[in-house]
């Protein structure tokens, strides 16, 4: 328990903000809620109706800047988890709103550290994957921390970007340190938007014995979600003093082998989930060396263990009325 710390987790509502919420509620460690309004979201999935009694839930706008400001003041906040974002398809629908909500609230943020740098000790954000190109652009497929950036096909990949020169603007002018994760793709209870969430949606059919078809195929990185929230606590406890814009890694798997993994903890399933041919417009061979020299060696959650602890969890979702089958969505 780290009771002299108090976390404030934006965009809370999310997949991995309700994990890092999960995650601090389990070590006893105070945290406040900060999203569009103060429902639980999708932490009523992780936890019990008195924990997330126990979350201070606070309902507000990351693009109001005194409003973010006021938050950090109010609530005692030591440690900063930024999640709030819009995700790929919200924003090439509305890449304005897309533009206010992940790259202005991320400089809110900033400005509500520096206004409080005594009290702050540390900042960690989500950047993303997204940030790179396909893999013919670089050596071997490989992108590493300081591989060229080239989001020509994604708007939200451009704001990530962005995000990351925010973050050294602050470093090198205010020396306000900060970490950027970017994760591939998450997966696990929570998980229901984006492009990217449809392997997550894949294991709540094959717990419901349902069909259902990932619309893309190639190579991914998979990521559970209580791992990837893990990692953001500990490079926020890190307290830097640079910023950070750090890989998550994992094995490349094919979709194909994520499937047969599904198939081989849900044997019933076998038939039901398939999978597109075209990849992700990203590289998939991933370099997570930074992060493994910040945190020491870090480890990957087994696809299959990572699968079976999902299906588990989603077989009792779905008993509770918590999670519907994709094919009654």
């Amino acid at each position: 328990m780290a009771s002299d710390q108090r976390f404030l987790v934006t965009g809370s509502k999310g997949c991995i903000g309700s994990w890092v919420i999960r995650c601090l509620l389990d070590e006893g460690t105070p945290v406040a809620a900060f999203d569009l309004d103060d429902e639980p979201g999708r932490l009523t999935l992780l936890a019990s109706d008195d924990e997330i009694a126990g979350v201070r839930r606070i309902a507000g706008d990351i693009t109001e800047t005194e409003t973010v400001a006021r938050v950090v003041v109010e609530q005692g906040i030591t440690h900063i988890v930024h999640l709030a974002a819009l995700q790929v398809p919200f924003c090439q629908a509305n890449p304005p709103l897309g533009a206010r909500v992940n790259v202005v609230g991320t400089v809110n943020i900033f400005e509500a550290v520096d206004k409080n740098r005594e009290q702050v000790k540390g900042v960690a954000y989500a950047s993303s994957v997204a940030v790179f190109g396909p893999p013919d652009l670089y050596p071997d497929g490989l992108v590493r921390d300081d591989s060229p950036a080239a989001p020509s096909t994604s708007i939200y990949g451009v704001y990530k970007q962005a995000n990351e020169w925010t973050a050294k603007y602050y470093a090198e002018t205010r020396g306000i340190g900060s970490v950027g994760l970017r994760p591939f793709v998450v997966y696990g209870p929570g998980r229901d938007q984006g492009r990217t969430s449809t392997p997550t949606v894949a294991l709540v059919a094959a717990a419901a014995g349902e069909p259902y078809h990932i619309d893309f195929g190639g190579h991914a990185v998979f990521q559970h979600a209580r791992d990837v929230a893990d990692l953001f606590i500990r490079v926020a406890r890190a307290e830097v003093q640079d910023a950070l814009a750090l890989n998550i890694g994992g094995p490349a798997t094919a979709l194909s082998e994520w499937v047969a993994a599904i198939e081989d903890v849900v044997p019933e399933a076998k038939g039901l989930i398939t999978h597109g041919e075209m990849g992700l417009p990203f590289a998939y061979r991933v370099d997570s060396s930074g992060l493994d020299r910040l945190l020491g060696p870090v480890q990957d959650m087994p696809i299959r263990e990572g699968i079976q602890q999902s299906i588990e969890m989603f077989r009792d979702l779905l008993d509770r009325g918590l999670v519907k089958p994709p094919a009654s969505e």
